[in-house]
């Protein structure tokens, strides 16, 4: 049983250089485990700092950490693809470069992949590390209300079904994270892509799994998109890759005409609240409508399951 942790980086050498050894700690007692670094067409002088960092860690390592550079910067999707394809192991772990995980994590998921055949994937317990608080996450929910699907942090205790599995802390069986064509980049640079991912899977019929046991510390403040977009930007495009995971995954009648009737309604509320980053994502969204469709299409010959059997 072989697992490859793949981990993007952009321009932020500086967080390997202090995670990575904490990591490879965390996974020492296992075999067959190596770490894949995906540069994401990041400054070459981070670039320089993270093949030194890498380097060293072989040097003094038995876990191998091999490097693959990306010549242009495509966003998260791109890279966490990127590694995937490089892999030629059982099991991937997507890990983002600001996050560690605990010693242990490993067995958990591994006994619900052994239990479950039709299982995608297990994300790990995210002890969100925010300012001075530390947060439990890891567990989505998700509703459907004024014609737009919601999601939020779930409760952690005593519960193993989730909405979506985390982009930054989870294994999926790489076989099919490779069928599906793993996070869809039209999401690039950043956000709804791993949500879309698990809403993919789970509506061709497979399944997805929160567990408690597997824990992950995520250091939120120090990642690559609050030091590198401003505010605006990213509720710009959080708005876009909400509008595009819609019009693009919704396939059940009612919920779609809901989305339509509603629309209206959030697009005037925007103007009238001044909320440009709304409007500006919607026409940003719908810029990629024609490419929406395209992959609209392609995903429902794999569909299984009703949007009404996901969103509960």
């Amino acid at each position: 049983m072989k697992l490859d942790i793949i981990i993007p980086n952009y321009n932020g050498s500086h967080l390997l250089k202090k995670n990575i050894p904490d990591i490879i700690k965390a996974i020492k007692e296992y075999k067959n485990i190596s770490i894949i670094v995906v540069d994401d067409g990041s400054k070459p002088e981070d670039v320089i700092t993270l093949r030194k960092t890498l380097d060293a860690v072989n040097m003094s390592s038995k876990t191998p950490v091999i490097l693959i550079e990306r010549e242009k910067n495509g966003g998260f999707s791109s890279a966490v693809n990127t590694g995937v394809k490089a892999s030629k192991a059982d099991f991937v772990f997507l890990l983002n470069s600001d996050a560690v995980p605990y010693k242990g994590f490993f067995e958990p998921i591994l006994k619900r992949f052994e239990e479950n055949e039709n299982l995608f994937g297990v994300g790990c317990m995210d002890i969100s590390i925010e300012g001075d608080r530390k947060i439990k996450r890891g567990r989505g929910v998700a509703f459907w209300k004024k014609g737009i699907l919601r999601h939020k942090k779930g409760e952690i205790k005593n519960s193993s079904n989730t909405f979506w599995i985390s982009g930054g802390s989870s294994v999926i069986k790489r076989e099919l994270y490779v069928k599906f064509n793993g996070m869809d980049e039209i999401y690039n640079p950043f956000y709804w892509e791993d949500i879309d991912l698990s809403y993919r899977v789970q509506k061709a019929g497979y399944e997805i799994a929160f567990e408690e046991g597997s824990i992950v510390e995520h250091r939120h403040d120090e990642g690559a998109i609050k030091t590198h977009f401003k505010k605006n930007k990213i509720t710009t495009i959080v708005y876009r890759n909400q509008f595009i995971f819609h019009w693009k995954n919704i396939t059940d009648g009612k919920l779609m005409v809901s989305h339509i009737f509603w629309l209206p309604f959030h697009l005037i509320n925007a103007a009238i609240g001044r909320d440009f980053n709304l409007l500006q994502g919607f026409f940003q969204a719908l810029k990629k409508f024609s490419e929406i469709r395209r992959k609209r299409d392609l995903q429902k010959k794999l569909y299984k399951r009703r949007d009404t059997e996901i969103i509960k």
